[in-house]
């Protein structure tokens, strides 16, 4: 019987090549990448650029490091909470290509805007990844107690 939590192989490439992925994206927005990514911020997200970014890095790290070891339904979970995040972060990206920002080497409208339709293929390999996509487990089937049988077997 296979476990209810269980992945595939592909699944499991996937959510390798993602945490990894996110984990690298975090530590960009710690170091390498910081510019960018502060140019990326709509101007309604309350308080400093620098702050958001450097918060967004520390969060897609541990995002990324969750993505590459949780097990289990903590692990769908997770493909939830990623998905969510690409979500909420989808407005930096429209604020790229409406003000034709040029970072991370999106330097034309055509780049920025495919950029766009990238962004739920990350939400679907968040969730499809993790499982979250998979059929739900099994419910836990109640217990039951085994009646007293009435009369003896001769």
């Amino acid at each position: 019987m296979p476990q209810p939590y269980h992945t595939s192989t592909l699944q499991n490439v996937a959510r390798g090549v993602l945490g990894t992925f996110m984990v690298f994206a975090g530590t960009g927005h710690l170091t390498f990448a910081r510019r960018d990514f502060q140019a990326q911020v709509p101007d309604f997200v309350p308080g400093d650029k620098d702050t958001t970014v450097l918060a967004s890095g520390v969060v897609e790290i541990g995002l990324g490091l969750a993505l590459l070891l949780l097990k289990g339904k903590n692990r769908r979970r997770m493909g939830i909470g990623l998905a969510a995040f690409y979500a909420a972060v989808f407005p930096g990206n429209v604020h790229q290509y409406t003000e034709r920002i040029s970072a991370f080497g999106l330097d034309t409208d055509a780049k920025r805007l495919a950029r766009l339709f990238f962004q739920p293929v990350l939400m679907g390999a968040a969730l499809y990844s993790t499982g979250a996509l998979n059929s739900r487990p099994p419910r836990k089937a109640a217990a039951h107690r085994a009646m007293p049988r009435t009369g003896t077997a001769s």
